[in-house]
């Protein structure tokens, strides 16, 4: 049974046409390819390699284009799980995990089950739910974020001064680390490190969570969509590093700012229909 309050669901189609991404070196992440290409000869599925696996597995070039693919099947952790969903932007091809990493929060399969649910999966039994993503602008550069938008000292050490504001409200100024603005499927990650909240799939909404502040007061904030958070650096010498989803992406030099909301385009991960958020959550986090 499937929860009311995750996002909109897309019915599923007939998996004809399989791409593929891993994570790590060729030797060991190869005998999980294998089986996964055992399967899907089995029901009659064609496998598509992007370019970059194709080099890794030392496949030969050429091929069809990946993003004409079904579906597209990680091997690989949340990490992995990420790129896809970055590559994938934008197109109708959903992802699903086989998780062979160490959390693998948003994968749906476990390798000792990737068979026979892999299985289920190309037959057609699986459901596809939209993810918000988070737009992040800098001096013009828009840049698009799947889990979260951070912004930290450049300097490793050095408190920065943030000064915030939402939906064209002044917050105030923070001395802390930085600054954490996360989807409701990256609220999960470096947010929840940080004491935010998590925030159940299905909310229109992200999470505002501050790093290390120097305050009694600087508290978690879920934002509504159509609400911009901004973000000035008021450090007076210190540039701040944008990070989005894990990688530096811009710098806000003093008195600059970046601005970040909740973005029109959305990513598409691919789940068993019985593999719901909360028994994602109880699996991966409960004790």
């Amino acid at each position: 049974m499937t929860s009311t309050l995750e996002s909109k669901k897309h019915s599923p189609r007939s998996i004809k046409r399989a791409t593929i991404v891993t994570h790590g070196k060729a030797p060991t992440i190869g005998p999980a390819l294998a089986r996964v290409e055992r399967v899907a000869r089995e029901h009659g599925v064609k496998l598509i390699f992007p370019q970059e696996e194709r080099e890794k597995h030392g496949l030969e070039n050429g091929g069809a284009d990946p993003r004409g693919a079904d579906i597209a099947v990680v091997l690989g952790g949340d990490g992995t799980m990420l790129r896809a969903l970055h590559t994938f932007l934008g197109t109708d091809v959903p992802v699903i995990g086989v998780n062979f990493g160490r959390v693998g929060f948003l994968a749906s399969i476990q390798p000792d089950q990737l068979e026979s649910r892999l299985a289920r999966v190309f037959e057609g039994d699986y459901v596809v739910v939209e993810l918000p993503t988070l737009e992040a602008e800098v001096e013009g550069k828009t840049f698009v974020a799947v889990n979260d938008v951070v912004a930290t000292s450049s300097i490793l050490g050095r408190m920065v001064e943030l000064q915030w504001a939402v939906g064209g409200e002044d917050l105030g100024r923070v001395a802390c680390d930085g600054i954490i603005c996360a989807t409701p499927s990256g609220s999960t990650a470096y947010n929840l490190s940080n004491g935010g909240p998590v925030l159940v799939r299905g909310l229109e909404a992200m999470v505002v969570t501050f790093v290390a502040p120097h305050s009694l007061h600087a508290r978690p904030l879920v934002v509504a969509r159509g609400l911009d958070l901004i973000v000035w650096n008021r450090t007076l010498d210190v540039d701040v590093t944008m990070l989005v989803d894990g990688h530096a992406s811009a710098t806000i030099a003093p008195s600059n700012r970046m601005i970040v909301r909740l973005g029109e385009q959305r990513s598409l991960l691919a789940t068993l229909p019985e593999t719901t958020f909360f028994r994602r959550y109880r699996e991966t986090f409960g004790s």
